[in-house]
């Protein structure tokens, strides 16, 4: 950079700063910069022409000024003419006053763009370098299209100076990360990633950070680089310090550009080549090496060099997972860290391990350090330390010491800080399910986890023990004993008196054999807690008293008396209140065959995954628990046959039978009935022909031609509508053809999917390029759709195409016509496409969208799911109360009801929950259920071949936030789909 000479030191600048500086107030420092500004626009429109030290000394002070917090709207143009000086303090302060104060929407960009390109044209490396770090500073989408096509052949010119390929490198890394479409490599690839070879370590490590991102991006076009990587590296490695002098850091050589392409390696698998993977190793093993010699220099940034290069190397190690010995040395170098005096490399050194816990070559060697983890976890005084030891501690977990890490993770929650706890007691619970082979074992330590951290226990967890405590019959005496010896301390936390509650309420006659937990010893020890309770504890609680006079007649006097008393019949909460009016009643006027059968034990819970995991994922964030520690919870959690699903309380377990929703179906709180076969149907329903199966064979004549969809008018297009109807034209020339394999649906296509099941029009899909507008119509099983691709760009889509496919069984159940659309779309364009739906049969699956196009020269191809759901094809059914639920109770059959409960997922606005039932395509039924906070519909699903009766319950609990839907269908396959769709809805 050339040197500033004496006469350019701005004395009228520092005078100015140094006036600002001494101004005893915010008023004095106004007024001195107004009078300032003012005598800057009077310099600027006067007479007399400006020399170039003058506009450079007034630009300066703007930019001060402006950097002062005050807004600046003059002086821009002035600033535009330093640019065209050969003086570089004169074009260094133009650019450095463009960088800061002019965005991309001036009307002097186009000016500035000239310049630019004059200074990139100049080859005078100084100019060519201030132009290429404004074009960095400034990084906007217009520089971009300006300059994108112009720095690469900067970069990779043989003639161009080793300061500004630096430069150029580094400015097209900033141009690719805010506009990575404009940025296209193409011929300038192989080329590109030769840098690498570069004399110049300069101009390497620029370079390798613009590689990186690339690679990351594209990593099959940058391949070619994984062998130049491990070449340069391993001649950094096996270099002395004394060999690249001036690229060597307190006695280590080049230690950033060592990281770096330790980094670039960690974006591809192993080196297929055996040299090139035999140096790549021969380079690892000397870099776990030198880690052992001795330092060379006391000083800590000769430490933190080596020991950055060290962890990238272990992380590329860990990467690959497939050198056994590198894996077993990097887990042992970790171990020296664990005790080392350094606060950062202890915690390092644990998140390392905790990844060298999942790999089966390092496994064993990682539980070696079980007890200085331990260790760590008592002692560390950093949180996040103690936080990464418990994790480490999780991750080293096995069924060889599941015990001592429970114990110990157990132990250490009585002292831990808060801001862990509850994920502390996720992974216990985990870890206690995962490894349980005694489950007594298993009850102890879930008891003691709500004993010791009551507060940060999740209803998940003690959900979890129940539902393992009904489907293991071994430990229920256990569980049931273990539950009454906890109830007995004095204080005693809310969530164990719920386990108690309900476990006693289920298996209290197991223990009631002994004296000292007799029936009525049982019942005082609960309601002992009754007082202090929550309400929703509370309705538990009642709960189990009822299952109390089922399991112990004799208690039926104390629990009644209890029933009775005002606190409880006149409770001023409705829930309660009602619990005990009708618990009362219940058990005053039912015989006992009847209350054997009411509340009858609570049957077995299906196999599902353990709901723990998933939380502490989402507790954690994405990658925090691995995809194989999800399916070996799942493998794990079926051995103990849980679900993942809420228990409820007590009164859901005898209420097994009572699927109907007559009005005493709410009588004991159901939470989750579980459906048993009924009567068969009784002939003479109304609805008989309607909801039966075998209905028509075919809909109404005329229906099931093209008559419906040809005759069907295109959706008139409302004024506030988010897509304007494009040029689109059924009649425009078939699409080009692209060879390319269509690409899998997109991870995000499911919730795109769902926010169409109760509405017809809004838009698809929306990125940076295209966005995807429906409006869609049915009628009995014939539907029409239109779909609006609008062109978000300034540039045209080339070779647009558009194709539907049905995968597997879908081909027959729907019929699926596209018409073509224009191959060429526009920039800021849009064009229409319309397609027709036939329903053949009932389906579960949406069909497939593909869509490709050129834009730029890239192909862009990406998939959705149409949105299509089986309730597209409802046709609403109005029907009394009688009609309902006679209906109701002949779709009884087992396989005929899908139920869910589930938590609110948006606000219960009772308005917004009958727009979206209406959007579904029911009828809403007004005044049939006798509870009017609830929802009843009815319909009937139109397809070609036959006709399929729906019904509908939606049941929220406002005050617990959940919801209990229930569909009842003549086809099984239907309730269990809608059952699906509408528990996303609410």
């Amino acid at each position: 950079m050339p040197a500033v000479s004496k006469g350019d030191g701005m004395r009228g600048l520092a005078v100015f700063i140094s006036d600002i500086r001494n101004c005893k107030s915010k008023e004095a420092e106004i007024k001195r910069i107004n009078k300032e500004l003012a005598n800057i626009r009077s310099k600027f429109k006067g007479d007399k022409a400006l020399d170039g030290y003058s506009k450079k000394k007034y630009v300066c002070k703007l930019l001060f000024i402006f950097l002062l917090g005050h807004d600046i709207d003059f002086g821009h143009m002035e600033a535009v003419n330093l640019l065209s000086s050969n003086k570089y303090t004169e074009k260094q302060i133009g650019y450095l006053f463009i960088s800061v104060l002019v965005n991309s929407n001036s009307e002097l960009i186009r000016l500035i763009n000239n310049a630019i390109k004059n200074d990139l044209s100049s080859r005078n490396p100084t100019f060519m370098c201030l132009a290429l770090h404004c074009i960095a500073n400034v990084g906007s989408r217009e520089m971009a299209e300006a300059f994108a096509g112009e720095i690469p052949r900067i970069l990779v010119a043989g003639d161009t100076m080793d300061s500004v390929k630096q430069s150029a490198a580094l400015c097209l890394l900033r141009l690719y990360r805010t506009s990575p479409d404009l940025v296209l490599m193409g011929e300038w690839t192989s080329r590109v990633v030769h840098l690498l070879n570069d004399q110049h370590m300069g101009v390497v490590t620029a370079a390798i950070s613009l590689i990186t991102c690339l690679s990351q991006k594209n990593p099959e076009e940058f391949k070619t680089c994984v062998s130049l990587a491990v070449s340069r590296l391993s001649r950094i490695v096996s270099s002395a310090s004394t060999d690249l002098q001036d690229y060597t850091y307190y006695f280590v050589p080049a230690p950033w550009l060592s990281c770096k392409l330790l980094r670039l390696l960690q974006c591809y698998p192993p080196p297929e080549d055996g040299a090139v993977k035999g140096r790549l190793v021969e380079c690892l093993e000397t870099i776990l090496n030198k880690a052992q010699e001795p330092p060379k220099s006391k000083k800590v940034q000769h430490s933190n060099a080596k020991n950055a290069i060290l962890f990238e190397a272990i992380a590329l190690i860990i990467h690959y997972d497939s050198e056994p010995n590198l894996l077993v040395r990097a887990c042992n170098q970790l171990g020296q860290f664990l005790q080392h005096r350094e606060t950062n490399l202890r915690y390092l050194a644990l998140e390392s391990m905790c990844t060298l816990a999942s790999s089966e070559f390092s496994h064993e060697a990682v539980k070696t350090h079980i007890e200085t983890v331990i260790n760590a976890l008592k002692t560390e005084r950093d949180v996040s330390v103690r936080q990464r030891a418990a994790d480490l501690l999780y991750a080293m977990c096995d069924r060889s010491n599941a015990k001592q890490i429970v114990a110990e993770m157990l132990s250490y929650l009585e002292t831990a800080d808060y801001s862990i706890r509850e994920e502390m007691v996720l992974k216990v619970a985990i870890l206690a399910e995962k490894y349980a082979v005694d489950y007594s074992w298993y009850v102890d330590t879930i008891l003691n986890l709500i004993r010791i951290a009551g507060d940060y226990v999740s209803e998940e967890v003690w959900y979890r023990v129940i539902q393992i405590v009904i489907n293991r019959d071994d430990v229920q005496g256990y569980a049931a004993k273990t539950v009454f010896e906890a109830l007995q301390a004095p204080a005693c936390h809310e969530n164990m008196v719920k386990v108690g509650g309900y476990i006693l309420g289920e298996f209290g006659n197991l223990i009631a054999g002994d004296p000292r937990s007799s029936p009525l010893v049982q019942f005082n020890l609960l309601h002992s807690k009754f007082h202090l309770c929550s309400v929703p504890t509370r309705a538990l609680l009642l709960s189990a008293y009822i299952k109390f006079i089922n399991l112990f007649p004799e208690t039926k006097p104390t629990i009644q008396e209890v029933l009775r008393c005002d606190s409880q019949i006149r409770n001023s909460d409705v829930e309660l209140q009602q619990r005990a009016v009708e618990y009362l009643k219940l058990s005053s006027i039912a015989s006992t065959d009847v209350l054997a059968t009411v509340l009858e034990e609570m049957p077995p819970f299906p196999e599902r995954e353990s709901s723990i995991l998933a939380k502490l994922k989402k507790k954690k964030g994405p990658g925090a628990v691995s995809g194989n520690e999800l399916e070996e919870g799942k493998r794990e959690g079926g051995e103990l046959n849980g679900a993942g699903e809420r228990p409820g309380d007590s009164s859901a377990i005898g209420a097994s039978n009572a699927s109907t929703p007559s009005p005493s179906a709410d009588l004991l709180g159901l939470r989750s009935a579980a459906p048993v076969s009924a009567a068969p149907p009784s002939a003479g329903s109304l609805l008989v022909d309607v909801f039966s199966e075998a209905g028509p064979a075919a809909p109404a004549a005329g229906a099931n031609d093209d008559g419906f969809l040809r005759d069907l008018e295109p959706p008139t297009e409302s004024s506030d509508s988010l897509l304007a109807e494009g040029p689109g034209d059924s009649d425009s020339a078939p699409p080009s053809v692209v060879s390319e394999d269509p690409a899998p649906p997109l991870p995000e296509s499911d919730e795109l999917l769902n926010k169409f099941v109760c509405k017809n029009n809004g838009v698809l899909f929306e990125n940076q390029l295209l966005q995807i507008g429906v409006k869609s119509e049915y009628r009995q099983n014939l539907g029409r759709m239109y779909l609006f691709y609008g062109n978000k760009t300034s540039v045209q889509f080339v070779n647009f195409t558009t194709t539907v496919s049905c995968p597997g069984e879908l081909q027959s159940q729907l019929n699926v016509q596209l018409k073509p659309v224009d191959p060429l779309v526009e920039g800021g364009a849009q064009v229409q496409q319309v397609i027709n739906i036939e329903c053949l049969t009932v389906f579960s699956d949406a069909p497939l969208l593909n869509i490709k196009f050129r834009y730029g020269g890239a192909l862009q191809n990406l998939t959705l799911k149409l949105p299509v759901a089986i309730n597209k094809f409802f046709q609403p059914t109005e029907m009394s109360s009688h009609d309902f639920f006679q209906r109701w109770k002949q779709l009884s059959q087992p396989q005929q009801e899908a139920q869910k409960i589930f938590k609110a997922n948006h606000a219960m606005d009772t308005e917004v929950l009958k727009a979206k039932l209406l959007g579904l395509g029911t009828a809403l039924l007004e005044k049939v259920d006798p509870n009017p906070d609830n929802f009843v519909c009815a319909g009937v699903i139109q397809t070609k071949a036959q006709q399929v009766g729906c019904l509908l319950r939606l049941e929220p609990n406002a005050q617990a936030q959940m919801y209990r839907l229930t569909l009842r269908s003549s086809k099984d396959t239907v309730a269990k789909r809608l059952c699906e769709l509408l528990a996303e809805q609410f």
